[in-house]
């Protein structure tokens, strides 16, 4: 910048030399939006171990980095490579490492590559450990509760590396080993095998980009419905208010995909869901995901956003635990409405899968049918218990005798 006389000059040419993309095709690690972030900060911040650029060096997470360095030395002795071979395929991917985050990383490449290469070792002797049972023997691990929160740590969307680096390093480090050796994609199946509802087998072809991107994956039904630009739903009754116009809701047994659900005559069937307290966490980080990544195949988020309509009070969520559709591991049900009216609060949803917009359609004109509500008020009002339908009945049938003793009275005075 250069001053003459009360003119200042700016160099434009030299500002607009380091200008890059924020973010390129090969993004897939994010920040969390604030304005998605804020509505609960913890559930994207890791408790326990950091993995990755974006939390690196938090104090609440240092205890744990004696742990890795210990288990980075520990997989380098399992392995069949050199730290010196670890760290040269490290340097050799570090460029296209660097483009797979969102932001950019103020490490230097030296900084980086040290960063990569704990959080790497320290992941492959975790599952290796895992995959073999040795984990049990981990004094620090084997605890319960530490095993639970690195698990739901290694999770987040912001706490990742990508697959790729994680696959190649696993690959170099065990080159030699026969074909009957478990691969890394089988290591990360077993791993994370209590949460893959859908039973996806490692053969599946799709490109997994980290482990959040896998968790996403396990939820999704194939095939994937169809999508209608344009097309949100714009209002649906309440699970209250569809129960007292006669829908029943129905768990759908046997139903690997939480995104499933069947719609006919009088009844909703909806795949079980298990509330328990990390179930916000995955949620959130995997609709953050896809409304940074997947804006156009938001399946997780159009199932959520369908939840949202149809639970509004502790009223919603007692018909469905009532019915099995959900499982309260939380106990208290207003904690269970408030979650899911939270999970979409300032998300984008530009579309709509094709299945949710035809369901709600279809419950919209079931709620509006006046025969139907008729029917169910005084299913209500008058049917509720075994004794008050009888009690109805005789009720009934005593002023149907009433009226026809009144009109045989009528009739005997007119022809007198």
């Amino acid at each position: 910048m250069e001053y003459k006389g009360d003119v200042v000059r700016i160099n434009v040419k030299e500002m607009l030399e380091g200008a890059r993309a924020p973010v390129t095709a090969e993004c897939c690690i994010y920040k969390v939006p604030f304005s998605i972030r804020r509505h609960n900060e913890e559930a994207y911040t890791p408790k326990g171990v950091s993995i990755g650029p974006f939390h690196h060096g938090h104090p609440r997470l240092q205890d744990m980095e004696k742990h890795k360095l210990f288990y980075s030395m520990a997989f380098l002795q399992r392995s069949q490579t050199t730290s010196d071979s670890f760290i040269g395929k490290i340097e050799e991917m570090e460029p296209e490492l660097r483009r797979c985050y969102s932001h950019t990383l103020e490490f230097s490449k030296e900084q980086l590559v040290k960063i990569i290469f704990v959080d790497c070792a320290f992941i492959l002797e975790l599952f290796c450990r895992f995959g073999s049972g040795e984990w049990k023997e981990d004094m620090y691990l084997s605890k319960p509760l530490t095993m639970r929160s690195m698990r739901y740590d290694l999770l987040l969307l912001e706490n990742q590396v990508p697959f790729f680096v994680l696959e190649r390093l696993f690959n170099l480090s065990f080159s030699s080993r026969g074909d009957d050796f478990p691969s890394f994609l089988q290591f990360t199946f077993h791993f994370f095998r209590w949460i893959n509802r859908s039973s996806l087998n490692f053969n599946n072809n799709n490109r997994i980009r980290h482990f959040t991107d896998l968790i996403r994956t396990f939820h999704l039904q194939d095939p994937l419905p169809s999508r209608i630009d344009g097309k949100i739903i714009k209002h649906l009754p309440s699970v209250t208010e569809l129960s007292e116009a006669g829908l029943r809701f129905k768990v759908l047994e046997s139903e690997s995909c939480l995104l499933k659900f069947d719609f006919s005559g009088r009844v909703l069937e909806i795949p079980q869901l298990v509330v328990h307290d990390s179930t916000e966490t995955l949620f959130r980080n995997m609709v953050a995901l896809e409304q940074c990544h997947y804006p156009f195949q938001s399946y997780i988020t159009d199932y959520l956003h369908f939840l949202d309509f149809l639970v509004n009070t502790n009223r919603d969520v007692d018909i469905l635990v009532q019915e099995r559709v959900f499982l309260n591991w939380l106990g208290d049900t207003d904690s269970v409405a408030t979650m899911i009216n939270g999970l979409v609060k300032d998300i984008v949803l530009p579309n709509i899968s094709s299945k949710y917009l035809d369901v709600s359609g279809k419950l919209n004109a079931l709620h509006k049918n006046p025969w139907r509500k008729l029917k169910s008020a005084l299913r209500r009002d008058y049917c509720r218990g075994p004794w008050q339908t009888a009690a109805s009945t005789a009720a009934v049938i005593l002023l149907i005798l009433s009226f026809v003793q009144t009109v045989c009275s009528i009739l005997q005075v007119i022809h007198q």
